[in-house]
């Protein structure tokens, strides 16, 4: 999807399609709009299939074939996100999910190593329902902005409320890390202060979601980040053969037991509900020794595969690197061994000027350093973190800064 660039005012702001390369068109809204000194547009607004922008009172009608012409995709009315202003925050276009036991992991320690300061420009890759957002915010205003971006819809309308005090400075937009280069573009800015991707599941995607990443609920089998857009997780259960079910298990969720689930799972279709395939996981797998669901590595497995997590990291990130100023910092929260490689290996990658082989005496690879990593061993939650917030158990995080003299 095409989003619409508009000022506070609601003013358009022409977008020509030979000027972005949109491979992977931005799928979203973003619900706040920009005052100056921002130069060029904030992100903003929202596209029905009528493509009609709306806040509290004015809307702006956008016509269909200009978005459908460079391969736009619609959304439907159900989706349709209103502006959040101070008279307006609960609108009945855009019911709020609310999720007050939502706790940002490791907030204290990505505020330090972020050096967030006023004035700056800053991106929550995975705002959900606006933890980091907030808190970065609150330290950047009363001139800096945050672009926060979530493929989830649901989480952003929950975030329009913890956030909306925050409107001028805030920039929420429904689309995927991927996107960044072409967000940065959009919005005509050159570069960040700071980037901050959280890779862990939401409280609201745990409970509220109603697309089966818990594996105690009774739903359905879907664990789509962006609901509208890819196979579910029922497309993979029962309809992939056993040995593409197997690599997914083995390969997404390191399950010593792939190939035994992967038959239960076959034998017993057709599977509709998530509590339904951690039943059939859990006659097949052993419970793990550190007191794990038998099905946890099936679900992470399986919803890593719908989404395309490692490989969208792997974008994202390299992306992110590009994106940051000399001295910006960013930092990533991983939650499992697959996710934490790329990042370690990546941050490695980019602080070093070669990258050629031991083998070849003399460099020939031309890559050039970008990076220096900022901390030399992984961050972990304190005790007393993870007391409070049980979910931050298992989180990791790295920081590395963008270097100075990148020729």
């Amino acid at each position: 999807m095409l989003v619409l660039g508009m000022n506070r005012w609601g003013c358009g702001t022409r977008i020509i399609p030979s000027q972005f390369n949109l491979g992977h068109p931005l799928s979203g809204v973003c619900l706040a709009s920009s005052d100056p000194p921002f130069q060029g547009p904030s992100i903003l607004g929202l596209l029905s299939p009528s493509f009609t922008y709306l806040d509290a009172l004015k809307s702006v009608h956008v016509p269909e074939k200009a978005i459908r012409h460079i391969g736009g995709r619609l959304i439907s009315a159900a989706e349709r996100i209103v502006v959040p202003t101070e008279s307006n925050t609960e609108s009945l276009d855009a019911p709020i999910l609310r999720s007050p036991i939502h706790t940002p992991v490791l907030v204290t320690e990505v505020l330090e190593f972020l050096l967030v300061k006023s004035g700056g420009i800053y991106i929550d890759c995975t705002s959900g329902e606006g933890g980091h957002t907030e808190e970065i915010l609150r330290r950047c205003i009363p001139d800096g902005h945050v672009f926060a971006l979530d493929s989830d819809s649901d989480a952003l309308k929950a975030a329009t409320a913890r956030l909306h005090r925050y409107r001028s400075n805030l920039s929420l937009i429904c689309t995927s890390y991927n996107q960044i280069s072409t967000l940065l573009a959009l919005a005509k800015i050159s570069s960040a202060d700071g980037i901050v991707f959280d890779l862990g599941l939401s409280s609201l995607q745990l409970q509220q979601s109603g697309r089966g990443f818990s594996f105690s609920k009774t739903e359905p089998l879907d664990m789509r980040f962006d609901a509208t857009n890819g196979p579910t997780a029922s497309d993979i259960v029962n309809h992939y053969p056993v040995d593409k079910l197997t690599h997914i298990l083995r390969t997404y969720g390191q399950e010593p037991r792939a190939r035994f689930i992967a038959r239960a799972i076959v034998q017993r279709r057709p599977i509709y509900t998530a509590v339904s395939l951690a039943g059939i996981v859990a006659t097949t797998a052993k419970q793990s020794r550190k007191g794990l669901h038998p099905a946890t590595r099936t679900f992470q497995a399986i919803r890593i595969a719908v989404n395309d997590e490692l490989r969208n990291l792997q974008i994202g990130l390299d992306q992110a690197i590009s994106a940051l100023k000399p001295g910006g910092r960013v930092a990533v929260i991983s939650y499992h061994s697959l996710e934490d490689r790329i990042v370690k290996q990546t941050f490695q990658r980019e602080s070093k000027e070669c990258i050629c082989s031991t083998e070849i005496l003399r460099c020939v690879c031309g890559h050039k350093q970008q990076l220096q990593i900022i901390t030399k061993k992984i961050i972990t939650p304190s005790s007393n973190e993870k007391i409070r917030n049980p979910r931050s158990r298992s989180a990791r995080l790295r920081v590395a800064e963008r270097i100075h003299n990148i020729s």
